[in-house]
């Protein structure tokens, strides 16, 4: 009879999460009911980081429409017209709401009527361009900065893009890319168009009850794109005082903290007419938004969805609830429904840290500290934060996690690595953040003061400030003082948001207790004056879970716009197209070769998983590189600063046997070869 008891009692909880889980991940796609059905003005995903190639750039990037299929034709994804495309940038804590908007709108022409093809003959139905306006003086003016921006087709196939008789004619899907990206009168790069969507996470194993399959989950959004503005942008143009990086004071310089959200909206009257008119009117109101990832899956009820993607960030106190006590900390605790998700068990919250806080929900956490003289000069104190961080005994996340997505982390104790503070969590220990600007709202924040990490950093993390926090904790050439140094990953997720983390497992990971255990709060099996490391089994299990994709499925772009091309409609998305010949062919430009560049293939078809090429006639010159496959994904990129008289370079093609493009560039002409993997 007990047995039976404890098996209804787990049904009973396993439906509960059912019922308060739906909907939940998945980085806004499809996160609301209202906005499921919308999705053309459905946020995907927000990405805000320093640019890798310019310290003194900062690259924003906003997806919409999830989910599209690469073959979805012949009503193929695009923007939407009569809806307004946001970004917004809040770089001032004492002005209410954004201070700069780049607000984008569509428009679709059809230039060939009498064909169901998207494209026929150099056409193009539907054909999609855009203005980008911006103001500087939160929305109250605009300023056009780009009149009549290109955005780049559907990737269909070849015939529909490469082929000079029937289709446009491109070198290929990359080079309309490339002629996609305008320069605003007021100095961004701006792209706007199709790309692979780059999120990644097991949606199949989440939504199955929380059935997390670490290190063999399937990406849900796999082989999908999306749709994507991306907007490369100086500091000194979002700085609040127009400063550059090199002005700022330090590499976790206050000043320089933004915060970044962008939106989706429509006119409030939509109407149906005879013979397929719709007309649209009224003011224009917020259907999407997004900020930091994940907030509206797996913090805000379903009941509340619609409800917070119609507010502002300025209006968020009303859901704070939700963060003090949220909802994925059940899961993660084996007194209320821990048992009942198997695959959240490396996660494990603080129950005694220290062998007295407990940050549970509805644990009192460290507000039996309120007050206490040991506060003062910390966060936690009542004259800095304490009213917010610390306020009752029943909120223990108030502490982490609403900072975390309500304010930003400041650089004050008790939010310092535990590097140098001697076992007491209240002492100063060594910076690793400070992307604070307390407007109580969810904003992605950024300090723009931070460098970026190279990509080609053997420290290079997708853990993004989780791994900036192992190596200030572990490796000897951070962790020898608590003096203020650039460690790898300073500038991750959730300071800011680069498109190679991974939000699901760090957050996860944080709802789990570990920015609580980089800042000295320990896992439970670290007993003071006990064990010799807080470096303790169950920090092992937190630091080594992942969400099941750790990576994106493609390859990103090392400089603009960085996201990958999109999928090939000819291959689609899970079949292939018929196999290429295998034919040997000469090197064969698909254009006229401009005098002076030359470009050999070294071997041709190619035999072996590398391909060598030498280029000439352009002796001095700045040079660009990229190999892309036949669904138009880049391969590799590669740029030579100064070329010689015969520069040799190597791309690795790998084993798929098929055609590829090998575009070669200098600032005055360009030569793209086809190559054959045989």
């Amino acid at each position: 009879m007990k047995n039976i008891k404890n098996l209804i009692a787990v049904v009973g909880v396993l439906a509960v999460i059912c019922l308060q889980t739906s909907q939940s991940f998945g980085s806004s796609h499809r996160e609301a009911p209202l906005i499921s059905n919308d999705p053309l003005a459905d946020n995907t995903d927000l990405y805000a980081f320093k640019s890798p190639n310019n310290a003194e750039n900062v690259v924003l990037i906003a997806n919409y429409i999830p989910f599209q299929h690469p073959a979805g034709g012949p009503n193929w994804y695009s923007f939407g017209e009569r809806i307004r495309y946001e970004v917004h940038v809040d770089n001032n804590a004492a002005t209410p709401g954004s201070d700069i908007i780049y607000r984008f709108t569509f428009e679709r022409v059809n230039e060939d009527p009498t064909t169901f093809f998207l494209i026929r003959l150099g056409k193009e139905n539907l054909k999609t361009t855009y203005k980008c306006e911006r103001s500087m003086d939160g929305g109250r003016s605009f300023s056009t900065i780009v009149m009549k921006g290109t955005v780049p087709p559907p990737n269909i196939g070849p015939r529909s893009i490469e082929n000079k008789t029937v289709g446009l004619g491109a070198e290929s899907y990359d080079d309309l890319v490339n002629k996609a990206v305008a320069t605003a009168t007021t100095g961004e790069k701006i792209f706007c168009g199709p790309v692979d969507d780059p999120f990644f996470v097991d949606l199949g194993g989440i939504f199955d009850l929380g059935n997390m399959r670490p290190n063999s989950g399937k990406d849900g959004v796999a082989k999908f794109n999306c749709h994507s503005i991306v907007i490369e942008v100086p500091v000194a143009t979002l700085q609040k005082s127009k400063k550059t990086v090199a002005q700022a004071s330090n590499i976790l310089d206050p000043d320089y903290v933004i915060g970044v959200y962008a939106s989706a909206s429509r006119q409030m009257i939509k109407t149906l007419y005879s013979g397929g008119d719709v007309g649209f009117d009224g003011n224009y109101v917020q259907v999407s938004r997004l900020g930091m990832p994940l907030t509206n899956e797996a913090v805000i009820p379903l009941g509340m969805k619609d409800k917070w993607n119609a507010a502002k960030p300025s209006e968020d106190l009303q859901f704070a609830q939700y963060f003090t006590n949220p909802e994925l900390a059940l899961y993660m605790d084996d007194s209320q429904f821990g048992a009942a998700v198997p695959g959240l068990a490396p996660l494990r919250i603080q129950s005694k840290s220290l062998g007295a806080f407990d940050f549970r929900n509805g644990k009192p956490g460290l507000f039996g500290l309120k007050g206490n003289p040991a506060l003062n000069g910390t966060a936690l104190s009542e004259a800095a934060f304490g009213s917010v961080l610390l306020p009752d005994n029943k909120s223990p996340r108030a502490v982490d996690i609403l900072p975390i997505f309500y304010t930003g982390v400041p650089n004050l104790p008790p939010y310092q690595l535990a590097t140098g503070k001697a076992g007491n969590p209240l002492a100063a220990g060594k910076p690793f953040i400070h992307n604070f600007l307390p407007t109580f709202g969810d904003w992605l924040r950024l300090n723009m003061a931070v460098p970026a990490t190279p990509r080609t950093d053997p420290k290079f993390s997708s853990l993004g400030l989780v791994q900036a926090a192992v190596l200030g904790l572990t490796d000897p050439m951070y962790n020898g003082s608590t003096a203020l140094q650039f460690i790898p990953n300073m500038d991750g997720f959730p300071n800011g948001r680069r498109l190679e983390d991974d939000v699901t497992t760090i957050e996860l990971q944080a709802v789990g207790g570990v920015v609580l255990a980089a800042i000295g709060l320990w896992y439970d099996d670290f007993k003071p004056g006990e064990t010799a490391s807080p470096v303790t089994p169950n920090l092992v299990s937190v630091l080594s879970f992942n969400a099941g994709v750790t990576k994106n499925d493609t390859i990103l772009k090392p400089w603009f716009p960085y996201e990958q091309n999109p999928w090939r409609g000819f291959r689609g998305n899970s079949y292939s197209g018929p196999s290429t010949s295998s034919a040997r062919i000469a090197t064969t430009p698909l254009e006229d070769k401009v005098q002076g560049l030359s470009v050999k293939v070294l071997g041709n078809p190619v035999l072996t998983d590398d391909v060598s090429v030498e280029i000439s006639g352009v002796d001095g010159q700045a040079l660009r590189m990229g190999l892309t496959n036949s669904q138009g994904q880049v391969m590799g990129q590669q740029s030579v600063g100064k070329a010689g008289r015969i520069e040799r370079q190597t791309f690795r093609v790998g084993r798929q046997p098929g055609i590829y493009f090998l575009q070669v560039s200098t600032a005055s002409e360009h030569q793209t070869v086809k190559i054959i993997r045989n």
